[in-house]
């Protein structure tokens, strides 16, 4: 699965695909996972299965659904907490239940 982090500006996108990869990782799943600002989201819905989005970015989250449903991508809101969470767990649960999946 291609797991695809966003936030405003791609920083705090950056530690949660860090920690998602891991939670991944540990489940031994096969996910591929990148971080990136709200800016470069467009060049990368063709290239992803789950989108998730930060909160603070929550409110594109029906304009990205709508361009993401053309691509058969998956879109969820991640919560605040989960950006200061200590692992990807939550994260990655989200990403598994928006991609209709199981870890």
């Amino acid at each position: 699965m291609r797991i695809l982090v966003v936030c405003g500006a791609g920083a705090s996108s950056t530690f949660v695909a860090q920690r998602v990869r891991r939670s991944a990782r540990d489940r031994g799943l096969d996910c591929t996972v990148e971080a990136a600002g709200s800016t470069r989201l467009d060049a990368g819905l063709d290239a992803v299965d789950v989108v998730l989005l930060g909160a603070h970015v929550g409110a594109l989250a029906d304009a990205v659904r709508e361009r993401a449903s053309e691509a058969s991508v998956a879109v969820a809101v991640m919560p605040e907490r989960v950006f200061a969470a200590r692992d990807g767990e939550e994260a990655l649960d989200l990403a598994l239940a928006a991609a209709g999946k199981r870890s």
